[in-house]
């Protein structure tokens, strides 16, 4: 009878223990079960996305993808500009890094205290974030840059930027332009602020005149935001001229740019990119037709091309571009312009083989 009396404990307590390590397995497999499901899931999104970013090579260039880059810091890139980086023998984009998905903030104070991105590549077509520039000119606690020209000019290179002096929920305020240099494009001196037409002026385009001097297009705000330009010798002194050169439309984000025989003028009009031609830098004609104003097909480029970059490569050139994606998310895109009967044209949708000459 006592024998049989401890057979049925022990069968009982094993029976229990079992239980307990049913229950234990059980709720293992619950919590572990969707994080294997998840990591599959990884795996195959990340062979996805290695597939779609594997680079393509061809005797046109590099295919470059779309969207062309996405800053992962904030997702805002705009306002690019392209320079070769004679140290590092690499393609650096610097741009307008807006702060799209910062939480918390009012009005248009997302626009305001950015910094200036940096991107690399080795071709033109792929790029990779590096940093952020290093720029010593912080006279207010709250500072905002913007839209970022650069030139390279006997062992230096050269910035003109936006700067407005504190982060805004308006677009009410002061806005200059200043002039930096630097060594390695990514720690800059602040040399001067520029004396311009007015107190509101952003959007530096520097061209280099056939006699050798240099000339800034720029916008000014106070005049219906309008091109206007201002004349140096040496990068360094300037003088403006006072005088509207562009104004038949509101636009900003000039770039001017000398290609096949012609000098070449694009603003962005909100609608697309304007087009006009020079034959003395200051009379400019407009084209009829914006380029990159109806909404591309590709991957985020499905909305009108803004504030622009074009690098010229021989008897090729390349526009590189921003489009929103939401009312404050931005991405980068590059295409390539033709020229058709006297006039650019672009079709966005078309595969670019970016080929870049240093």
């Amino acid at each position: 009878m006592a024998n049989r009396y401890i057979c049925a404990v022990m069968q009982r307590q094993v029976t229990s223990k079992m239980h307990r390590c049913l229950l234990v397995l059980a709720g293992c497999l619950v919590f572990t079960l969707p994080i294997i499901a998840q990591s599959v899931e990884v795996g195959k999104q990340s062979k996805t996305t290695i597939k779609k970013q594997q680079a393509k090579k061809t005797k046109q260039g590099w295919l470059a993808p779309k969207p062309l880059f996405v800053d992962p810091i904030y997702d805002g890139a705009a306002d690019p500009v392209v320079i070769w980086n004679r140290t590092a023998k690499r393609w650096y984009m610097l741009y307008t890094n807006r702060r799209a998905t910062a939480q918390g903030l009012e009005g248009v104070a997302w626009v305001h205290g950015t910094r200036i991105g940096v991107a690399v590549s080795d071709d033109g077509a792929n790029w990779t974030y590096l940093d952020t520039c290093d720029i010593d000119y912080r006279p207010t606690e709250g500072y905002t840059h913007w839209a970022p020209d650069v030139v390279y000019h006997k062992g230096l290179y050269h910035m003109y930027l936006t700067y407005v002096p504190g982060v805004f929920t308006d677009w009410r305020h002061p806005r200059d332009i200043i002039h930096l240099t630097s060594d390695d494009l990514l720690h800059w001196r602040y040399e001067s602020t520029l004396k311009l037409a007015s107190d509101r002026v952003i959007d530096a385009s520097v061209f280099r005149l056939p006699d050798g001097n240099w000339r800034m297009y720029y916008n000014n705000e106070r005049a219906g935001k309008s091109m206007y330009y201002a004349d140096s010798p040496d990068l360094y002194n300037w003088t403006d001229s006072g005088r509207r050169v562009v104004g038949d439309k509101g636009g900003e984000g000039a770039k001017v740019f000398r290609w096949q025989g012609t000098n070449w003028m694009l603003v962005d009009n909100w609608d697309g990119l304007g087009v006009y031609r020079s034959d003395d830098l200051v009379n400019w004609v407009r084209q009829p037709e914006n380029i990159l104003r109806e909404p591309g097909k590709g991957q985020d480029d499905g909305a009108k091309g803004q504030h622009c970059d074009v690098v010229v490569s021989g008897k090729r050139a390349f526009v590189y571009y921003f489009v929103h994606q939401t009312p404050k998310i931005t991405r980068l895109q590059v295409a390539e312009l033709k020229l058709v009967d006297g006039k650019i044209v672009c079709d966005r949708d078309s595969p670019c083989y970016v080929k870049l000459k240093r």
